[in-house]
């Protein structure tokens, strides 16, 4: 699973994930991609069973681009422990994502094989998300080039 080699501190904040993605909102690589409508924090094992699916279903044809990275660590405290004693240790990696971002992208398959490919790989994830087309998304993007 996907993790940083190595981090500066342990231990983070949770954040927030207010407004839209400003940054990888658009398909830069491949021909169709997957885009968040709705902000979450995506596990590195989602991440990774998004990917396994969709590369079976391709069976390995293709090319595949994962643009986002779980690079936010979350901590949790054992079950029925008290409150105090410090934050808990961490347990999984997350990348946050928010709406608009392009989380994966696909190429060098026909359409239909990678929009189903796409569709396998979205309920893998725990957002709402919708599959688009390089040239669609020229329009439907959610940064406004003004």
């Amino acid at each position: 699973m996907l993790m940083p080699k190595r981090v500066k501190r342990r231990k983070q904040f949770r954040g927030t994930m207010k407004g839209k993605a400003l940054r990888g909102n658009k398909i830069t690589n491949g021909e169709f991609g997957i885009v968040a409508t709705e902000p979450c924090w995506i596990r590195s094992n989602q991440i990774e069973a998004a990917r396994v699916a969709m590369t079976r279903y391709v069976k390995r044809g293709g090319k595949i681009w994962i643009k986002i990275f779980p690079d936010k660590p979350v901590t949790a405290k054992p079950a029925e422990t008290r409150m105090g004693s410090g934050k808990g240790s961490l347990e999984y990696w997350v990348a946050v994502v928010k709406p608009g971002r392009v989380l994966f992208e696909i190429a060098g398959v026909e359409e239909e094989i990678a929009r189903e490919a796409l569709r396998l790989a979205t309920h893998k994830l725990p957002c709402k998300c919708k599959i688009v087309k390089r040239e669609e998304q020229v329009e439907g993007g959610a940064g406004s080039e003004a």
